[in-house]
């Protein structure tokens, strides 16, 4: 069984490994070290479940992505908006989108044009996709197998990606 000495000295030499992880993770420089702190904390207050003979370094990383995930969760679920009204009056307001700006209508507009030059057998689809269609339907719509409309939607989108990449 590892030593509290020898599990402190493997947490430590494995920092840089877990803060590029955790950077990948997050894409954020602040969130990263505030990750990896929580990671390191949890990982010293779990050494008695570590189990010899298993993975170390795979163990934290796998203690990292949860903490990651149930972060993203908890502030996926603090950020959705319930109407409890009794005519559902707020679910009708307009939501700040970001395109109002000029700015976001500009990027729309460039999105919208990008998206117009793919030919039809990449545009419909997934146009379609974008417009909230299930690939079954789209399938069902377009009489093409589901592979080849997941496959289509997927180059569509990194075309798109290539086209806008310098607004990424």
């Amino acid at each position: 069984m590892k030593t509290k000495g020898d599990f402190e000295n493997d947490l430590l030499s494995m920092q840089d490994n877990l803060l590029h992880f955790a950077y990948t993770l997050t894409t954020n420089k602040e969130e990263a070290k505030d990750l990896l702190q929580d990671t390191t904390l949890k990982a010293l207050d779990n050494q008695e479940k570590y189990v010899e003979n298993v993975n170390f370094k795979g163990w934290v990383f796998t203690i990292m992505r949860n903490i990651f995930i149930n972060n993203y969760r908890r502030i996926v679920r603090n950020q959705t908006v319930v109407d409890q009204t009794e005519d559902l009056y707020h679910l009708n307001l307009p939501q700040d989108s970001g395109f109002d700006t000029p700015d976001g209508a500009y990027t729309m507009q460039e999105i919208n044009k990008a998206i117009s030059s793919f030919s039809n057998e990449y545009k419909i689809p997934f146009s379609m996709h974008v417009s909230g269609y299930k690939y079954s339907e789209i399938a069902e719509k377009m009489n093409l197998p589901l592979g080849t409309v997941k496959s289509r939607i997927f180059f569509a989108r990194k075309q798109l990606q290539n086209m806008l990449k310098d607004y990424q």
